[in-house]
């Protein structure tokens, strides 16, 4: 499996999440709304989920192991580190 596209979206707002990402796999499955949030220990995605009946969040797409999770999380940070390079610097006004 190879990830053939990463689309980030930043989110300005204060709060800790950082980015919503779009991935592609092998050009024929996209996985929409994982999301980059800036933890105690730095930065990690979260995947896509929803609320259940319960009250609690349920992935809704996830990697089946660690591996797959680790090459996931390391092409969408260094595409969201790129995207924070390409991105001009903003001006405070005072």
């Amino acid at each position: 499996m190879q990830i053939t596209d990463v689309r980030v979206r930043r989110i300005e707002k204060e709060g800790k999440m950082k980015a919503i990402v779009s991935i592609t796999l092998d050009n024929e499955f996209v996985i929409h709304d994982i999301k980059v949030i800036e933890g105690e220990k730095g930065l990690f995605i979260a995947m896509p989920s929803r609320k259940a009946a319960d009250g609690e969040y349920r992935d809704i797409a996830h990697p089946i192991n660690s591996d797959t999770r680790d090459m996931i999380q390391k092409v969408i940070l260094d595409k969201y580190e790129t995207t924070a390079l390409e991105m001009p610097e903003v001006e405070a006004f005072a």
